[in-house]
């Protein structure tokens, strides 16, 4: 494993890395926005691989396996923006507030994080600065945008969650996730359940909070947008059958809550 010992520059990202934001569909007419903080699994070669051996990167503790997929496909079925984050959440989680401790984690479940360990502050913000700020910035920016043009906006933040979590299996195939804004996680709710076929988690396996979130609290309830966050499970969305499968569910749903959005919210 290599070990980058390096004293830390000022410069996190350089020739041969690519940008952290990816986006599909800028122009979409949708008024989802979607957004995926762990859609990617890259890492600054300036890092190395972290110390830590590849079987360990490709776990759920470096990326939301399968939630790529999924976005990929929704973005471009609903017509809908995607913004997303190609950074390993192993080097800066962008659904952490920066400074707290699972912001750049030392142990991540029960995985030690070792070049984490020996994070200079310059490097710290250079993660934060060239990593976390674009992302970001980039789903401000898309926001400001549309609420000066006036568009209807809803912030859907996706996600995967590992069958598994500390020994303890999750039954829950998808969840719809929430803190103060009830109204599109009622409807996502509501829609899951009627499918007959699933197990669906009310704020299961997460539940969104100040402290345990970033992307909800600050773009989607600061901003008085609509919003929900979704967790699938892993198992679900590995391949590329089940992230079709899934996206195609989901558009089925959104296409069916955007009439009861706009009838009620958006009109």
């Amino acid at each position: 494993m290599a070990f980058n010992t390096a004293e830390a520059t000022d410069q996190l990202l350089g020739e041969g890395d690519i940008p952290p934001v990816h986006e599909v569909n800028a122009g979409g007419t949708s008024p989802f926005l979607l957004t995926a903080d762990h859609y990617g699994r890259l890492l600054p070669r300036a890092l190395g691989d972290l110390s830590l051996p590849e079987s360990e990167l490709v776990r759920h503790i470096g990326w939301d396996i399968g939630i790529a997929g999924v976005a990929e496909r929704l973005a471009n079925m609903l017509g809908a923006h995607l913004i997303a984050q190609r950074y390993s959440r192993l080097v800066i989680d962008c659904n952490r507030s920066p400074g707290v401790a699972s912001s750049i984690p030392v142990i991540s479940e029960a995985t030690a994080i070792p070049r984490n360990e020996v994070i200079s502050e310059s490097e710290r913000a250079a993660r934060r600065r060239e990593i976390f700020e674009p992302y970001h910035d980039r789903i401000n920016a898309a926001i400001d945008r549309r609420l000066h043009d006036k568009r209807p906006t809803v912030l859907v933040s996706l996600h995967s969650f590992t069958p598994v979590y500390s020994g303890v299996a999750r039954p829950w195939h998808i969840g719809a996730l929430y803190n103060r804004d009830t109204v599109l996680p009622q409807l996502l709710l509501k829609h899951l359940r009627s499918q007959g076929d699933l197990v669906v988690g009310d704020n299961e396996p997460y539940a969104v909070s100040d402290l345990s979130d970033y992307t909800i609290p600050v773009h989607g309830e600061a901003r008085g947008l609509v919003n929900t966050g979704i967790e699938i499970r892993q198992d679900l969305i590995a391949d590329q059958s089940g992230q079709q499968q899934w996206a195609e569910r989901l558009a089925r749903i959104f296409a069916e809550i955007e009439i009861e959005l706009r009838a009620e919210l958006l009109a």
